[in-house]
């Protein structure tokens, strides 16, 4: 037997405000997320030897243990290992034997929710196997609850509740954990558009996201007035880009995503950088209208949007910081699992 699942990664189109606690639950956060082709893996075989292996692939590590009840959270692949803990302790009731094997399709810090794309898939794998009583919300829930609960990673919710219900998805998040999911039903010619208009680039550099997010939340808590504004201009962003898509007011994206990224950048330090200002100055020089760096901020993967027949000036442009243009095509899959 084995269990496969797979979860695809998302890019952040505009919105905020769900992982800079305390303000999603002061003031209610707004996102709007796009699934892509590009995805994290999980795979489960089961074994009758009393051993847990775990695998990851993309990072090359493997990991042997002895069949328990609980692996030690210390540092090395602890997001397999906060997975299994929480479902021999909240489903199975006792220690289970498998091989886990991961592998993401793009390196982690890219800003593409890569982190909890993975637990989504992993949780999938484990939803397979054991045939958990799990809906979307709930699994998309459990996904955020481990990872930012049982292993305290800092971090939003946008990310788990993407890679589980894919597609173009508007999230209002509020207070008490309550979670909305709203599936736009846009054209497809628009999303074809979209998708050619939409440049992918990799900058070829990560950053650890916590601390960014860590710096956001402080300026919060401390009511710092420029970070605060930003912070509603970015969920009022999510609106806007929202009402774009589904007219097919494809001309507004850029000027959308420029209004993000302004007030995105006034939200923390680290969020940009003299390298990513230079990349964003050149691709505005060349012919794209607006655009933003995926995820928390400091590197990884950007996003332009380049109307008419501007797409290829703009990435011959950026051939000069080196970096990778990413294709791909939008989704309407979220979280799949099977077993062969």
């Amino acid at each position: 037997m084995i269990i496969r699942s797979k979860a695809p990664l998302r890019i952040g189109l505009a919105g905020g405000g769900t992982d800079v606690a305390p303000y999603s639950d002061m003031f209610g956060g707004a996102i709007l997320n796009a699934t892509i082709s590009m995805y994290a893996y999980a795979t489960i075989q089961p074994r009758k030897d009393k051993k847990i292996i775990l695998n990851s692939l993309d990072k090359n590590i493997r990991l042997e243990y002895d069949s328990v009840r609980e692996l030690p959270i210390d540092g090395k692949f602890d997001l397999a290992k906060g997975i299994y803990n929480r479902v021999v302790k909240q489903f199975s009731k006792k220690a289970l034997s498998f091989e886990l094997t991961t592998f993401v399709d793009a390196p982690p810090g890219s800003g593409l929710g890569t982190s909890s794309t993975l637990v989504v898939a992993i949780l999938g794998a484990f939803a397979e196997w054991l045939n958990l009583p799990l809906g979307e919300y709930d699994l998309a829930y459990l996904a955020y609850e481990i990872e930012r609960v049982d292993l305290n990673m800092a971090g939003g919710k946008q990310d788990q509740y993407a890679a589980t219900f894919g597609g173009v998805n508007f999230m209002e998040f509020y207070k008490d954990d309550k979670v909305i999911v709203n599936p736009l039903r846009i054209k497809p010619v628009y999303l074809h558009e979209l998708a050619y208009n939409l440049v992918l680039y990799y900058t070829e550099t990560s950053r650890l996201s916590s601390r960014i997010i860590e710096t956001q939340s402080k300026n919060v808590m401390d009511n710092q007035k420029d970070s605060l504004e930003a912070t509603h201009n970015v969920k009022q962003q999510a609106i806007l880009m929202k009402e774009a898509l589904l007219k097919g007011d494809l001309d507004k994206i850029g000027e959308i995503l420029d209004y993000g990224w302004q007030n995105k950048k006034k939200m923390a330090k680290g969020i940009t950088n003299k390298t990513i200002d230079d990349i964003y100055k050149l691709a505005i020089k060349n012919g794209a209208t607006g655009g933003k760096i995926s995820g928390a901020g400091g590197g990884g993967f950007m996003i332009f949007y380049c109307p008419d027949i501007t797409r290829n000036k703009v990435v011959k442009a950026l051939e000069k910081f080196g970096g990778g243009i990413k294709r791909y095509e939008f989704t309407t899959n979220g979280l799949t699992t099977w077993t062969i």
